[in-house]
């Protein structure tokens, strides 16, 4: 299939199928007319892209994934796992850091917002 019916099959724009196969992330044969033209497997590797990236990964640790890109093997590739662990790992201390941030403004906020009632209340009862 050709670009435009491949990027809508996978929900994404030509561009970013143009920027997977300029990363080193997937081949795509051509046609004679020199269009591209994605195969079965292509969709699915470009797919696994795509899922890799909405979970956080970036294009430079995929390609540091790539046996687990394509329909090669009977399973899951084992560094695979230990790649999603580490992010998975990295998530949890993002989540922890915007929890104590989170908690900090809120804390700053009520402080805040404590610090002018005493003002309102006077210059409500001056006015």
């Amino acid at each position: 299939m050709q670009a435009k019916e491949a990027a809508d099959t996978l929900g994404i724009s030509q561009r970013i199928l143009r920027h997977y196969e300029k990363e080193g992330l997937m081949e795509v044969g051509r046609q004679l007319n020199g269009y591209r033209h994605y195969s079965a497997a292509d969709l699915r590797r470009a797919a696994r892209i795509r899922d890799f990236i909405a979970t956080g990964f970036s294009t430079r640790e995929i390609r540091g994934m790539a046996a687990c890109l394509s329909d090669d093997g009977a399973g899951p590739c084992d560094d695979g796992i230990e790649k999603m662990t580490e992010k998975l790992e990295h998530i949890d201390r993002l989540l922890s850091d915007l929890t104590d941030r989170r908690a900090a403004v809120v804390d700053r906020l009520n402080s805040l917002q404590s610090d002018l009632e005493p003002r309102s209340v006077v210059a409500k009862t001056t006015g």
